[in-house]
């Protein structure tokens, strides 16, 4: 049950009277504490394990951090395995992965760049790619529906997000379409993702792994007059060899088609690519809340620590491990590092109980993005009195916050709250879940309800 806290006049409501107003099917759970005195203030479910969403990636954040470091960076290299002489490469020219969650097309073509300013013109032997830097996972969360761009393929190497753009156009007959690995800058086609356009209503798509390809198919009936959008790439090795060899052509070296390669030679390097610091990327993936990012940091940690972990899980697991060695985590299990898969589970109080610890350590604060408070119906109040930073969560009937508030005092506190409706989602057919019925609704009811919960702690606690 709730503690009960002291009202002033009866202005501000019951923590229970929120709750059971709040038109929220399923459970709800939050915590709140000081994080001067780490005084846990009030709960209802502290004890509860719910899906966090990707709430969970404040603690892959402080993972990271702790095992590989704020200015840690990610590397890319091109390495030769042979003798380079008179611009002839007599063996191997391989691109290996090391783990960097932000290389694109532009990082790509740079690296071709330099490898022709590093004197090689032709390469005799094989063009091979190394992902093993990181275990293969065709996708973060098994359970959701093919085509969607948060879920693609994990492993040591990856590519725009792993994500390859599908635009179509209305032709004279049918439609054309096309398959690129685009940036600002460039818009490469693929070999490695094909396709076509089927006469049909539903399904929108269908997906198939043919060998080193991604096979898809679209509805005709779906498409319009035109549009893109992003689609999940399953084989990333092959993905960054075939924009590479693009790359390579355009500064007039020709590659053979890649090779994915489980293991390493002793090779020299001839270039690299170097990511930006951990610290920046830790808030590019809380800001945008980037899932692939999140498990290829996280798995990376782990990896750190000794031993590269063989699946999602496993690294998660390692990761729980540390939270519980390093935090005093009693009752939250994960079962990835991003929050995608709906069976990690936890607790509002374990969640307060790491945030308190961060902002006495400072890591975790300016990190995390605004959370903007709001007026009744939905506008940004950008004068209100109590500022929030934190991490939002989001999947289908979940809907999780945890971060800081300061009230209108100054006093700081931290705070997690959790709700998810299992029964609904359990409802919900998996090529339906990237927009289920009822879901969105349900959704802002559990805003709406962050918000005045935010609204009684700042008011009880902090004035």
């Amino acid at each position: 049950m709730a503690r009960k806290a002291v009202l002033p006049g009866g202005a501000v409501p019951d923590l229970n009277a929120l709750l059971a107003g709040s038109g929220l099917q399923g459970k709800i759970a939050c915590a709140v504490a000081n994080v001067e005195t780490g005084a846990r203030l009030e709960t209802e479910g502290g004890e509860e394990g719910l899906p966090p969403a990707s709430v969970a990636k404040t603690l892959t954040a402080l993972f990271a951090l702790d095992v590989l470091g704020a200015e840690h960076r990610f590397s890319t290299r091109i390495l030769a395995d042979g003798e380079l002489s008179a611009g002839v490469l007599q063996g191997d020219l391989i691109l290996a992965g090391g783990g960097d969650p932000t290389l694109n097309t532009d990082d790509l073509a740079k690296l071709a760049r330099a490898l022709k300013q590093a004197g090689v013109r032709e390469v005799r032997g094989d063009f091979k790619v190394w992902d093993g830097a990181l275990a293969r996972s065709e996708t973060i969360d098994p359970d959701q529906p093919d085509h969607v761009g948060y879920s693609p393929a994990v492993s040591g190497i990856a590519l725009n997000f792993n994500r390859v753009h599908f635009q179509w156009k209305r032709a004279s007959k049918g439609w054309s379409v096309s398959m690129d690995a685009r940036t600002e800058k460039y818009r490469p086609e693929v070999a490695m993702a094909k396709m076509a356009v089927k006469n049909r209503a539903l399904p929108v798509y269908t997906y198939a792994d043919k060998g080193d390809v991604d096979s898809w198919t679209v509805a005709s009936q779906a498409l319009g007059k035109g549009g893109s959008r992003w689609l999940p790439v399953r084989h990333p090795a092959h993905y960054a060899g075939d924009v590479f060899r693009t790359m390579a052509r355009a500064q007039g070296i020709v590659l053979r088609q890649a090779k994915v390669v489980e293991k390493l030679p002793q090779a020299r390097v001839l270039t690299h690519h170097q990511s930006a610091p951990l610290r920046v990327l830790l808030k590019g993936m809380l800001k945008y809340s980037n899932n692939l990012m999140a498990e290829m940091i996280g798995m990376s940690a782990t990896a750190a620590l000794g031993q590269r972990p063989a699946t999602l899980k496993a690294s998660a697991a390692k990761m729980t491990a540390w939270a519980s060695q390093t935090y005093g985590v009693k009752s939250s299990r994960l079962v990835d590092h991003s929050g995608l898969g709906e069976a990690s589970r936890m607790t509002p109080n374990d969640m307060v109980a790491v945030l308190v610890a961060a902002h006495r350590s400072g890591q975790l604060k300016p990190l995390l993005k605004p959370f903007p408070m709001r007026d009744g119906n939905g506008k940004v109040l950008k004068t209100h009195p109590i500022k929030v930073v934190a991490k939002t969560g989001t999947l289908n009937f979940v809907s999780g916050l945890g971060g800081f508030l300061t009230a209108t005092d100054g006093t700081e506190l931290a705070f997690a709250i959790f709700a998810a409706d299992s029964a609904a989602r359990a409802r919900i057919k998996r090529a339906d879940r990237e927009r289920p019925p009822g879901a969105r609704s349900w959704n802002r009811r559990a805003k709406a309800l962050q918000q005045r919960l935010i609204e009684r702690w700042g008011q009880v606690y902090g004035s």
